[in-house]
């Protein structure tokens, strides 16, 4: 019984996250109140309270719901044996990184939520660095990556590890701008790999 109880609790967790990814995105992070989120859900505000303390906590969980498995993915590339040169490793696990967000509805809606939604404005005001921390844990593992990559002679004579990282950073970011922000019938998507092996190909050795 027990069991069935903690079943329950975590379906109704669950149901209460993907409620908040639905309202986020329909009516925009500032906008959306816990009273449309619990009659979403089909549950109630105090159902809400029971898992989440407020709307920040619940909105990192719907964020974490996503971003976990998505760098679990990515990372398994990066950090793989599989690749002797680093810069293979990054150029793959960028490719997977807009494979899974080309693939994946929900994905898609959860950056789309994070970029072009949420404004950090009154309760958010405060959670802003927090809410910028994947980024920057990106950026941390360009860095690392590009120097093994000069370690090994792999990197271009005369680029700087970190400035190069700071390269793929800016130019990760504004690939995912276009790619939520791209008109329908647009073929972004597909011109996407080729533009990250030309990305890649610009830092390689010879």
């Amino acid at each position: 019984m027990v069991r069935k109880t903690k079943e329950d609790a975590e379906k109704t967790r669950q149901d209460i996250i993907e409620s908040a990814r639905t309202v986020f995105h329909e009516c925009g992070v500032s906008r959306s109140t816990l009273d449309k989120i619990a009659k979403e859900a089909g549950v109630t505000r105090g159902a809400i309270y029971w898992h989440f303390k407020d709307k920040a906590e619940l909105f990192f969980a719907m964020r974490e719901d996503v971003f976990a498995p998505m760098v679990e993915r990515t990372d398994s590339l990066l950090f793989s044996d599989a690749y002797d040169n680093p810069l293979d490793a990054i150029e793959a696990s960028l490719k997977e990184f807009f494979r899974v967000l080309d693939d994946c509805p929900v994905v898609r809606e959860v950056f789309e939520i994070m970029i072009s939604r949420c404004e950090y404005v009154d309760e958010f005001s405060a959670v802003q660095e927090e809410a910028g921390r994947p980024a920057y844990e990106f950026l941390e593992k360009m860095e690392r990556f590009y120097r093994k990559a000069a370690d090994k002679g792999k990197l271009r004579e005369g680029l700087d590890p970190e400035a190069t990282a700071r390269d793929t950073w800016a130019f990760t970011s504004g690939l995912l701008h276009l790619m939520l922000g791209c008109q329908k019938g647009s073929d972004i998507d597909k011109r996407i790999p080729d533009m990250i092996t030309m990305h890649m190909a610009l830092r390689r050795r010879g």
